[in-house]
C-alpha cells in the first residue's frame, strides 16, 4: 500500500488526505494544532463558484493611490513592514497585467468549476449538510456607478461562465433582507455558491470523515520533517513516522518550511481579521459591501465580519485598523449589537504573485509534493485542488489540466 504524510490540517491538507485516501493511500495527516483552525476557520464561510477570475492587482491610478494614502480598506499596510512584501507585490503587479491576467484566469476557472461538486460529495459523506446553505450570496454597491459597472462586469462572467447572477435594485435587496437598514445602490446576486455556517467545523466534519475511514490524525511540528533513503518521515506526538511521499499543504507557513530543501519561494502573504456580533436580526446570507472592503457573514458564532489585506510582518502586533473601519461601515447598514469577542481573530492568506494555487511535484525532490497558495480560495478549491493532487500522485489522469498549477513554473517566475 501507499503511503504518504500531509502536512497541515486546513482546507488543503484534508482535502488532499480523503482524495488519496479514496485512492488506497495509507495517509497519516499531520498538524500542530486541531483541523481547520487556522487559515481555513477565518474567512467568509463563502464556497465561491462565481469566483473564476483570481483577484489582479489594481492597476488604475486613482485605486493605487487611495491605498497609497491609506484611504483604502482594501488593503492596509505599515512602512516598516513593507520592504520584506515588494518583492512579491512586484510579481504580482507584473502577472496583473491584462493578458498574463486573462492566461491565469482561464486556468483559474477550470478548477473553481469543479470546486462546489468536489464538497458537495465530501458534504454527504462527513454528514455536514447541517453546515451550508445554497442560494449564494450579495455584493452591495452602495453608488449608482459602482452599481452600474459591477452589473455589466456581472452580466459578462455569467454569460462567459455559465453561472446564475440577477442585479438586485434597492428594493429588491430590501425585501430580501429585512435586517438591513439601507440598501445603497442595491446588489448584485450570485445565486450558485454556497455559504457556510462554520468554517472551522466543515474542516472539522472533513477531518472526522478521513479518521473514521480509516486515516490517522496526529500533532507534530512540521521543522522535522527529513528525507530518508525510502521516503519522508517526521517526528509526532505518537513518536517518528515514515512514508514514501509528504504533502507540504501548510498555507503561508509552505515557504519557511520549504527553505530548508532549497526552494525560494515568493508569496504575497495577506493577513486578515474577523470579529462576531450579537446582532439581534441577521442577515440571510453573506454580503460584501463593495466600497468598504469587508464581508457580513451570518455564522453560528453570530453575525462575522471579515476585512481584506494587511501588509504585516509575521510577528507584527495585530493592527485591526481595517476591522474597525468595516464596523463603523456595518453599522450603517444592520445593528450589530455587542461583539462576542473581545479580540479579533486574524491570520495569514497565502497569496501567489500569478495568483494561481502551487499543487503537484516537487521539481528536485522525489516524493516531496506542493499543495498551498490558493490566496482568498483555499476554503473553496481545497477539495478540488486536492484531487488534483491525488491523481497527480497516484498516475492518474487528471480531470482539470494541472500544468498551470506546478511547481515548477515558479523558477521561472
Amino acid at each position: 500500500m501507499r503511503s504518504a504524510i500531509v502536512l497541515g490540517a486546513g482546507m488543503a491538507g484534508v482535502g488532499t488526505a480523503l482524495h488519496l485516501q479514496r485512492r488506497g493511500w495509507s495517509v497519516a495527516l499531520v498538524d500542530r494544532g486541531e483541523p481547520g483552525r487556522e487559515t481555513s476557520y477565518g474567512n467568509a464561510g463563502i464556497i465561491q463558484s462565481e469566483a473564476v477570475e483570481p483577484y489582479a492587482m489594481p492597476c488604475d491610478r486613482a485605486t493605487l493611490w487611495a491605498i497609497a494614502r491609506g484611504r483604502s480598506n482594501d488593503v492596509h499596510y505599515a512602512l516598516r513592514h513593507l520592504p520584506r512584501h515588494l518583492g512579491p507585490l512586484l510579481r504580482y503587479w507584473w502577472h496583473s497585467s491584462p493578458r498574463r491576467h486573462a492566461a491565469a484566469s482561464r486556468a483559474y476557472a477550470t478548477l473553481i468549476a469543479q470546486a462546489a461538486p468536489e464538497h458537495a460529495a465530501l458534504i454527504e459523506a462527513a454528514g455536514a449538510a447541517d453546515l451550508v446553505r445554497q442560494g449564494g450570496f450579495r455584493i452591495l454597491h452602495r453608488g449608482q456607478r459602482a452599481m452600474e459597472a459591477a452589473v455589466a462586469d456581472a452580466e459578462r462572467l455569467g454569460a462567459r461562465h455559465g453561472l446564475r447572477v440577477r442585479a438586485m435594485s434597492p428594493a429588491d435587496l430590501a425585501a430580501a433582507e429585512p435586517a438591513l437598514k439601507q440598501a445603497g445602490a442595491g446588489a448584485i446576486h450570485w445565486e450558485d455558491p454556497w455559504s457556510v455556517r462554520d468554517p472551522g467545523a466543515l474542516v472539522s466534519a472533513y477531518a472526522a470523515l478521513f479518521a473514521r475511514q480509516g486515516g490517522t490524525l496526529l500533532r507534530g511540528e512540521a521543522e522535522s520533517l527529513g528525507q530518508t533513503a525510502r521516503g519522508w518521515s517526521m517526528r509526532t506526538a505518537d513518536g517518528m513516522i515514515e512514508a514514501e511521499a509528504a504533502v507540504v499543504a501548510l498555507g503561508p507557513w509552505s515557504p519557511v518550511l520549504l527553505r530548508r530543501f532549497g526552494y525560494r519561494i515568493a508569496m504575497v502573504e495577506k493577513r486578515g481579521y474577523h470579529r462576531h456580533w450579537r446582532s439581534a436580526r441577521t442577515l440571510e446570507m453573506p454580503l460584501l459591501d463593495a466600497q468598504n472592503g469587508y464581508v457580513m457573514a451570518p455564522m453560528a458564532a453570530g453575525l462575522r465580519l471579515t476585512t481584506g489585506a494587511e501588509l504585516a510582518g509575521p510577528e507584527a502586533a495585530i493592527d485591526p485598523v481595517q476591522l474597525a473601519r468595516a464596523e463603523a461601515a456595518a453599522q450603517d447598514l444592520v445593528d450589530l449589537g455587542a461583539p462576542r469577542e473581545t479580540v479579533p481573530w486574524s491570520g495569514t492568506r497565502p497569496c501567489m504573485p500569478d495568483m494561481l494555487p502551487v499543487v503537484g511535484p516537487a521539481p528536485r525532490h522525489p516524493g516531496l509534493w506542493f499543495q498551498f497558495g490558493h490566496g482568498h480560495q483555499g476554503f473553496t478549491l481545497g477539495p478540488a485542488s486536492g484531487r488534483l493532487l491525488a491523481e497527480a500522485m497516484s498516475g492518474e489522469a487528471r480531470f482539470v489540466p494541472d500544468a498551470p498549477f506546478a511547481p515548477a513554473r515558479l523558477a521561472a517566475a
